[in-house]
C-alpha cells in the first residue's frame, strides 16, 4: 500500500502545472452552478470575475512549471522531456491569450463553465505531451475533446452553435473510436500499454506482426487526422468555425492542432518511425496527406467570403504545412525537421489566435458571423484594431518582418535538405501554397485599408480580446527580431528523433 502511494506521489509530482489548472476546473464546475439563479440569471459582471480567476490559473501553472527544475524522466505513466517543457510553454501562451478572447464573449450564466472547459483543454494537451502509457494517453486525448464540445456550443447557444457543436462531436467519437482501435493493435503487438514497453518490444524484431503495426498506424493517422484538420478529416471545419462563437473558432485552430502533432510524435517514437522501414510507408502517407491538405485548403479560402469560412480552410492549409515538415523528419538531417513543425506551430498559434481576437473586439453582437465586407474601412474607424489585424495577417502569410516567414523559412530548408528526393518536392510545394494563400490574406488587409465605409464603425470594441490580439502581435513581431530561444528550444525537442 504504501509503495502505490508513493508511486501516485512521484506520479502527481510530475505533472503538479497540471493539477493547478484541473483543481481550478473543479472549483469552477463546483461553485459556478451557484452563481445563477432559477431563471438562468446571475449577477452582472460574473464573467469577469471568472476571466481573472482563469488567468490565475494559467498563470500559477506557469510559474510552478518555469520554477521546476528541468529533469528528465522515462519511467512511469507520464514522462517527462523536453517535448512535456516546450509544449508548456506553448499551452501556457497561447492559454493565456485565450482566456483574454473568450472573457468578453461569454455571458455572465456560462463563464464559469466556459473557463473551466478551457483549462480543462490546456490541461488536456500538456498531458498529452507527457503521456506515456496508451491508456493515460487516450485519456489526455478525451480531457480536451469532451471540454470542447462544450465550449463549442455554450458562448452563443443558438441553432447555428447546436448544429456546429454536434458535427464536431460525431465527428470526434468517430476520430476517438479509429484512435482507440489502432492503439489496441499497438497493445497487442507490443503485450503492454507503457509506451516505452512498446517500443523496446518492437525493437526486438517486428517479424509477422508488421502489417498489425502498419494498420495500426493509419488508424492512428486518421484519428489524429481529425484533429489536426487533415484532407480527408476535414469536413467539419468550414462549418464548425462559421456556426459557433469566433471565441471558440479560435481554441479550435490551434489546440486540436498541438494536441495531435505531439500525440502523432509520441507514437511515431514508439514504433522508432523515423529509423525503421515501418516509417517508409507511414512518411508517404503523411506526404500525401500534407500536399493535398496544402492544396484543398489554400483553394477553397481564395473562394470564401465569410471570415470564419476563410480561416478554417485557412487552418485546413497550415496544417499540410505542419505535415510536410513531420514527413521530412529525419535523425542527423542538416535541418531539424521535428523543431521547424514545433516552430511553425508556434507562429501559427499565435497568429491564428490574433486574428480570431479581432473578430471578438470588433464583433457586432447582432451579426456574429462576419464577411470581408464588413472589415471595409476598419483602418479609419477602429485603426488600432486594423494594424494588430495586418501583422497577424501578414504572420500568417509568411511575410517578414512576422514569424511566420521564419517559420515557413524553416520548414522549407528542413524539407529541402533532407536528402531523399521527396524534400525537395515538398518544399516546393509548400512555397506554391504559400504564394497561393497570399492572396485571401492580402485582401482582407486591402479591404480594411482601401475600402471605405466600415459597417463595424459603431461598435464597441471589447478590451480584453484586444489586448489579447495585441499580445499576439507583439509576439509575431519580437520573434521574427529575436527567434534564437524559442528556436533553441523546438532545436533540442528534436533532437529526441535521434
Amino acid at each position: 500500500m504504501d509503495a502505490a502511494l508513493q508511486a501516485i506521489n512521484g506520479a502527481i509530482q510530475l505533472i503538479v502545472p497540471e493539477v493547478i489548472l484541473i483543481a481550478t476546473v473543479c472549483v469552477a464546475f463546483a461553485i459556478s452552478p451557484f452563481l445563477v439563479n432559477d431563471r438562468g440569471q446571475s449577477n452582472p459582471g460574473l464573467r469577469n470575475r471568472w476571466g481573472v480567476i482563469a488567468l490565475f490559473g494559467v498563470l500559477s501553472a506557469a510559474l510552478v512549471w518555469w520554477n521546476t527544475p528541468h529533469t528528465t524522466v522515462t519511467n512511469g505513466p507520464f514522462r517527462i522531456d523536453e517535448l512535456v517543457w516546450y509544449t508548456r510553454l506553448l499551452t501556457f501562451g497561447i492559454g493565456t491569450v485565450l482566456v483574454l478572447v473568450l472573457w468578453g464573449q461569454v455571458e455572465d450564466s456560462v463563464s464559469g463553465e466556459c473557463m473551466a472547459c478551457l483549462l480543462s483543454i490546456l490541461a488536456g494537451a500538456n498531458l498529452v505531451a507527457a503521456a506515456n502509457d496508451l491508456i493515460s494517453l487516450f485519456l489526455a486525448l478525451e480531457l480536451v475533446s469532451i471540454p470542447t464540445y462544450v465550449l463549442l456550443y455554450l458562448p452563443r447557444r443558438d441553432n447555428a452553435s447546436r448544429e456546429a457543436t454536434i458535427k464536431y462531436f460525431l465527428l470526434s467519437i468517430f476520430s476517438s473510436g479509429l484512435m482507440l482501435f489502432g492503439m489496441a493493435y499497438l497493445f497487442g503487438v507490443g503485450g503492454t500499454t507503457n509506451l516505452v514497453g512498446i517500443q523496446a518490444k518492437l525493437a526486438s524484431g517486428l517479424g509477422d506482426a508488421a502489417p498489425l503495426v502498419i494498420v495500426a498506424l493509419g488508424m492512428i493517422i486518421a484519428g489524429l487526422g481529425f484533429r489536426i484538420t487533415a484532407v480527408p478529416f476535414h469536413f467539419y471545419a468550414p462549418d464548425v468555425f462559421q456556426g459557433t462563437a469566433p471565441a471558440a473558432a479560435g481554441m479550435l485552430s490551434i489546440m486540436p492542432k498541438i494536441v495531435g502533432l505531439v500525440a502523432l510524435f509520441r507514437i511515431a517514437q514508439t514504433v522508432s518511425w523515423f529509423t525503421s522501414s515501418i516509417g517508409s510507408t507511414s512518411i508517404a502517407t503523411v506526404a500525401g496527406l500534407a500536399v493535398i491538405t496544402m492544396f484543398v485548403g489554400n483553394l477553397l479560402a481564395l473562394r470564401q467570403r465569410n471570415i470564419a469560412r476563410m480561416m478554417a480552410y485557412s487552418s485546413i492549409a497550415h496544417a499540410g504545412y505542419m505535415l510536410a515538415g513531420f514527413a521530412v523528419i529525419v535523425p542527423g538531417a542538416l535541418a531539424n525537421g521535428w523543431g521547424a513543425v514545433l516552430f511553425y506551430l508556434t507562429t501559427y498559434g499565435f497568429a491564428t489566435v490574433g486574428v480570431f481576437g479581432i473578430l471578438v473586439a470588433v464583433s457586432d453582437s447582432r451579426k456574429p458571423s462576419m464577411t470581408i465586407d464588413d472589415f471595409a474601412g476598419l483602418s479609419k474607424s477602429h485603426p488600432v484594431a486594423a494594424l494588430l489585424m495586418a501583422i497577424v495577417l501578414f504572420g500568417l502569410t509568411g511575410l517578414p518582418p512576422t514569424a511566420g516567414f521564419l517559420g515557413k523559412l524553416s520548414l522549407f530548408i528542413a524539407a529541402w535538405s533532407q536528402g531523399t528526393e521527396l524534400g525537395p518536392w515538398l518544399a516546393i510545394l509548400m512555397a506554391l501554397n504559400a504564394a497561393i494563400s497570399a492572396w485571401y490574406y492580402l485582401r482582407l488587409i486591402a479591404t480594411m485599408y482601401l475600402q471605405p465605409n466600415s459597417q463595424l464603425g459603431s461598435s464597441q470594441l471589447q478590451v480584453p480580446a484586444l489586448v489579447g490580439s495585441a499580445l499576439c502581435a507583439v509576439v509575431t513581431l519580437a520573434t521574427f527580431v529575436a527567434p534564437q530561444w524559442i528556436w533553441r528550444m523546438a532545436e533540442s525537442v528534436g533532437k529526441l528523433v535521434g
